[in-house]
Protein backbone atom coordinates (compact mmCIF):
# COMPACT_ATOMS: atom_id res chain seq x y z
CA UNK A 1 0.00 0.00 0.00
CA UNK A 2 1.16 3.27 -1.21
CA UNK A 3 0.28 6.07 1.53
CA UNK A 4 1.94 8.81 0.40
CA UNK A 5 3.52 9.02 -3.14
CA UNK A 6 6.58 11.30 -4.03
CA UNK A 7 5.49 14.53 -5.35
CA UNK A 8 7.84 15.96 -7.90
CA UNK A 9 7.59 19.15 -9.44
CA UNK A 10 10.21 21.29 -12.06
CA UNK A 11 10.23 24.17 -13.22
CA UNK A 12 13.30 25.62 -16.16
CA UNK A 13 13.54 29.51 -16.36
CA UNK A 14 15.54 32.32 -16.75
CA UNK A 15 16.18 33.70 -13.34
CA UNK A 16 15.44 36.94 -13.89
CA UNK A 17 13.56 39.31 -11.24
CA UNK A 18 10.14 38.85 -13.24
CA UNK A 19 10.44 35.27 -13.28
CA UNK A 20 11.73 34.81 -9.43
CA UNK A 21 7.66 35.87 -8.26
CA UNK A 22 6.04 33.69 -10.65
CA UNK A 23 8.29 30.76 -9.79
CA UNK A 24 7.33 31.62 -5.96
CA UNK A 25 3.75 31.87 -7.12
CA UNK A 26 4.11 28.60 -9.02
CA UNK A 27 5.83 26.77 -5.50
CA UNK A 28 3.11 28.37 -3.50
CA UNK A 29 0.34 26.45 -5.48
CA UNK A 30 2.33 23.17 -5.75
CA UNK A 31 2.55 22.89 -2.28
CA UNK A 32 -0.95 24.24 -1.46
CA UNK A 33 -1.91 21.36 -3.66
CA UNK A 34 -0.14 19.05 -1.93
CA UNK A 35 -1.35 20.25 1.35
CA UNK A 36 1.59 21.34 2.74
CA UNK A 37 0.40 24.92 3.46
CA UNK A 38 2.27 25.14 6.35
CA UNK A 39 5.69 25.06 4.74
CA UNK A 40 4.69 28.03 1.88
CA UNK A 41 6.58 30.76 3.59
CA UNK A 42 9.54 29.07 4.23
CA UNK A 43 9.99 27.37 0.50
CA UNK A 44 8.73 30.52 -0.91
CA UNK A 45 11.85 32.56 0.86
CA UNK A 46 14.31 30.45 0.22
CA UNK A 47 13.83 29.36 -3.80
CA UNK A 48 13.51 33.23 -3.87
CA UNK A 49 16.71 33.81 -2.24
CA UNK A 50 18.24 30.70 -4.48
CA UNK A 51 16.95 32.62 -7.43
CA UNK A 52 18.19 35.70 -6.83
CA UNK A 53 22.06 34.43 -5.95
CA UNK A 54 21.52 32.98 -9.95
CA UNK A 55 20.16 36.49 -11.15
CA UNK A 56 23.08 38.03 -9.62
CA UNK A 57 26.04 35.65 -9.58
CA UNK A 58 25.96 32.61 -12.50
CA UNK A 59 27.65 32.50 -15.12
CA UNK A 60 28.01 32.06 -18.33
CA UNK A 61 23.65 32.39 -18.53
CA UNK A 62 20.79 33.00 -15.84
CA UNK A 63 19.26 29.51 -16.91
CA UNK A 64 18.49 26.84 -14.44
CA UNK A 65 15.72 24.49 -13.20
CA UNK A 66 13.77 24.94 -9.86
CA UNK A 67 12.82 21.23 -8.56
CA UNK A 68 10.67 20.58 -5.39
CA UNK A 69 10.28 16.82 -4.36
CA UNK A 70 8.40 15.81 -1.69
CA UNK A 71 9.49 12.20 -0.55
CA UNK A 72 8.44 10.85 2.71
CA UNK A 73 8.08 13.36 5.25
CA UNK A 74 11.29 15.81 3.90
CA UNK A 75 10.58 18.15 0.81
CA UNK A 76 13.47 19.16 -0.88
CA UNK A 77 14.12 22.38 -2.87
CA UNK A 78 16.45 22.92 -5.20
CA UNK A 79 17.85 25.00 -7.45
CA UNK A 80 20.40 23.41 -11.07
CA UNK A 81 22.15 26.56 -12.53
CA UNK A 82 24.50 26.46 -14.86
CA UNK A 83 27.70 27.96 -13.36
CA UNK A 84 30.19 25.73 -12.05
CA UNK A 85 31.56 27.88 -9.39
CA UNK A 86 30.18 27.12 -5.79
CA UNK A 87 29.16 29.91 -3.78
CA UNK A 88 31.76 31.41 -0.87
CA UNK A 89 30.01 30.95 2.29
CA UNK A 90 31.81 32.74 5.04
CA UNK A 91 30.24 32.24 8.78
CA UNK A 92 26.51 32.39 7.79
CA UNK A 93 25.73 33.06 11.75
CA UNK A 94 27.97 36.34 11.88
CA UNK A 95 26.18 38.10 8.53
CA UNK A 96 24.92 41.12 10.15
CA UNK A 97 21.03 41.63 10.41
CA UNK A 98 21.39 45.02 8.44
CA UNK A 99 23.44 44.13 5.67
CA UNK A 100 21.99 44.49 2.20
CA UNK A 101 23.84 41.64 0.58
CA UNK A 102 25.32 38.37 1.33
CA UNK A 103 22.07 37.61 3.36
CA UNK A 104 20.91 34.64 0.88
CA UNK A 105 22.08 31.57 2.32
CA UNK A 106 22.14 32.62 5.89
CA UNK A 107 18.01 32.92 5.02
CA UNK A 108 18.43 29.91 3.70
CA UNK A 109 19.77 28.31 6.39
CA UNK A 110 17.79 30.13 9.21
CA UNK A 111 14.56 28.80 7.65
CA UNK A 112 14.99 25.53 6.50
CA UNK A 113 16.18 22.05 8.67
CA UNK A 114 19.53 21.25 6.52
CA UNK A 115 20.94 22.72 3.17
CA UNK A 116 23.66 22.75 0.76
CA UNK A 117 25.59 22.31 -2.43
CA UNK A 118 27.22 20.00 -5.21
CA UNK A 119 28.82 19.83 -8.04
CA UNK A 120 26.31 18.99 -11.13
CA UNK A 121 29.02 17.33 -13.44
CA UNK A 122 31.58 19.95 -15.24
CA UNK A 123 28.85 22.00 -16.19
CA UNK A 124 27.04 23.78 -13.09
CA UNK A 125 25.60 23.30 -9.74
CA UNK A 126 23.12 22.81 -7.09
CA UNK A 127 21.87 24.49 -4.16
CA UNK A 128 19.36 22.91 -2.31
CA UNK A 129 17.27 23.12 0.99
CA UNK A 130 15.39 20.52 3.02
CA UNK A 131 11.99 21.22 5.40
CA UNK A 132 10.48 18.77 7.67
CA UNK A 133 6.67 17.87 6.30
CA UNK A 134 6.33 15.95 9.47
CA UNK A 135 3.06 16.75 10.51
CA UNK A 136 2.58 16.41 14.63
CA UNK A 137 1.35 13.49 15.60
CA UNK A 138 -2.20 13.37 16.28
CA UNK A 139 -2.58 13.44 20.79
CA UNK A 140 -4.92 11.42 22.58
CA UNK A 141 -6.06 13.10 26.11
CA UNK A 142 -6.11 10.41 29.38
CA UNK A 143 -7.67 11.65 32.30
CA UNK A 144 -6.78 11.36 35.79
CA UNK A 145 -9.57 11.64 38.55
CA UNK A 146 -8.57 14.87 40.26
CA UNK A 147 -6.27 16.07 37.07
CA UNK A 148 -6.28 17.44 33.89
CA UNK A 149 -5.81 15.73 30.72
CA UNK A 150 -2.21 14.81 29.45
CA UNK A 151 -1.90 15.05 25.66
CA UNK A 152 0.08 11.68 24.73
CA UNK A 153 1.61 11.26 21.16
CA UNK A 154 0.69 8.75 18.74
CA UNK A 155 3.72 6.61 16.75
CA UNK A 156 3.80 7.34 13.46
CA UNK A 157 4.98 4.58 11.02
CA UNK A 158 8.48 3.98 10.33
CA UNK A 159 8.79 3.99 6.63
CA UNK A 160 6.71 4.60 3.82
CA UNK A 161 6.61 3.06 0.46
CA UNK A 162 7.69 5.32 -2.19
CA UNK A 163 7.19 4.53 -5.98
CA UNK A 164 4.87 7.54 -8.07
CA UNK A 165 5.84 10.39 -9.33
CA UNK A 166 2.90 12.71 -9.71
CA UNK A 167 2.02 16.06 -11.88
CA UNK A 168 -0.09 18.74 -9.96
CA UNK A 169 -2.55 19.05 -12.49
CA UNK A 170 -3.46 15.55 -14.78
CA UNK A 171 -1.17 13.33 -12.97
CA UNK A 172 1.34 12.31 -15.62
CA UNK A 173 4.83 13.04 -14.98
CA UNK A 174 6.49 16.87 -15.01
CA UNK A 175 7.70 18.22 -18.05
CA UNK A 176 10.85 20.41 -18.07
CA UNK A 177 8.88 23.85 -19.32
CA UNK A 178 9.84 27.74 -18.97
CA UNK A 179 7.90 29.31 -16.33
CA UNK A 180 5.90 31.84 -18.81
CA UNK A 181 3.82 28.64 -19.78
CA UNK A 182 3.20 27.12 -16.25
CA UNK A 183 1.42 30.41 -15.44
CA UNK A 184 -1.75 31.49 -16.97
CA UNK A 185 -2.54 35.57 -17.04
Amino acid sequence: MISHPSRHCTVELQALPSRIGQVRRIVSAQLRYWHLDPLIDRAALGVTELLTNVHRHAQPDKTCVVEIELVLDQLMVSVHDHDPRLPVVGDIDEVSPTATCGRGLAMVAAVSENWGVRPDGESGKVVWFALSAATPAPATATATPGRSPRRTAVEKPAHRFVTEVEHPVDGHRPQHAPARSAVAG
